[in-house]
């Protein structure tokens, strides 16, 4: 909703704002990572821990999804991936009981475990490319 203030237009809210001018909203998402390697004779048992702890972790309040997935170009590589609504919704998590588990479970790879946050503040998709291609 427009309204005039000292003469000037102005804009009720900058989501409303974003609408009238067609502009994306800005949603930040927090993409956790671990990435653990086993030796060969406990991958099947460190993947089955990490399914087992991840389920819990989905239906975390501010958990968007999590999955686990293992590398084809090393099968003795698992990584765990967890999407987050806010920071403190990982902060939360990583201060639970729960989340002592997966530290435990990073315990048993032959090297230390690979550990990232990613803050993301933009996703595109078919659109990208579309553009792109007809660029």
């Amino acid at each position: 909703m427009l309204f005039k203030l000292g003469g000037k237009t102005h804009f009720e809210s900058l989501a409303r704002f974003q609408r009238y001018f067609q502009l994306p909203e800005v949603h930040q998402v927090i993409i956790e990572t671990v990435r653990i390697a086993a030796m060969p004779a406990e991958c099947e048992q460190l993947f089955r821990a990490l399914v087992a702890w991840a389920g819990p972790t989905a239906v975390e309040s501010g958990c968007l999804g999590c999955r686990v997935l293992q590398e084809a170009s090393a099968p003795q590589a698992f990584c765990y991936q967890a999407q987050w609504k806010t920071q403190d919704d990982l902060l939360r998590h990583i201060r639970t009981e729960h989340y002592k588990r997966l530290l435990a479970l990073m315990e048993l790879g032959t090297t230390a475990p690979l550990i990232e946050f990613h803050t993301v503040t933009e996703t595109r998709g078919l659109d990208l490319i579309e553009r792109t291609l007809k660029a």
